[in-house]
């Protein structure tokens, strides 16, 4: 089974909700295409996951500069095609993390981070960070994904809780909220393992 886990921009928590998954489903980590190289995301779920199970697999583009994948590949000479992004060998049970929200391009060609999921036949898990406006651009995405026949598995909120922002959204969607995940001053193995306990999955 394959999941792929995307929200409704960036910053929102995609990498710490992925390993709070793995952690708790010992499914294998995969990011296709990885925009900057400071922080590589597939590193943080490796350090952050305890279990022996997850496998990590590389990154089919590793692109250098941190911006939108279709300009970082522009500025790195080439070009992402969707079609060799293809699923690891060996990987019965995936999380897939995505880059960005659901509409961010790959190319000039009319490929967006969501048609990963597609061509993957992946369950999305959605993350929403609780800012002003998220709720519009959740909902937003939300609809995004339903225009595409994507199924959604669930939500996980991010951030500091907002019951009336979460509970419109859920209504609206209905959509299970499988974690809210508090603002933690640092993110470790511990943390981890506290949230992967009581997610819903």
């Amino acid at each position: 089974m394959n999941y792929f886990v995307t929200a409704i921009g960036t910053g929102c928590g995609k990498t710490l909700a992925s390993a709070i998954i793995c952690e708790k489903t010992g499914f294998d980590y995969w990011k296709p295409i990885q925009s900057g190289t400071e922080d590589i995301d597939s590193i943080s779920v490796r350090n952050l996951i305890s279990n022996p199970k997850t496998s990590i697999h590389p990154e089919k583009y590793i692109l250098k500069t941190p911006v939108s994948p279709h300009q970082s590949a522009e500025i790195d000479g080439i070009k992402i095609d969707l079609e060799d992004i293809v699923k690891p060998k060996n990987a019965e049970n995936l999380i897939i993390e995505g880059a960005g929200g659901v509409l961010v391009p790959l190319n000039y060609s009319g490929d967006f981070l969501i048609d990963i999921a597609k061509k993957m036949n992946a369950e999305v898990v959605l993350v929403s960070s609780l800012y002003l406006g998220s709720i519009n651009h959740t909902l937003l995405t939300f609809n995004e994904l339903k225009s595409r026949n994507i199924k959604i598995k669930g939500i996980i909120f991010n951030g500091i809780s907002n019951k009336a922002s979460e509970r419109i959204i859920c209504e609206y969607t209905q959509l299970e909220c499988l974690l809210h995940i508090n603002q933690e001053e640092n993110i470790s193995k511990e943390i981890i393992k506290k949230y992967a306990k009581v997610l819903k999955w």
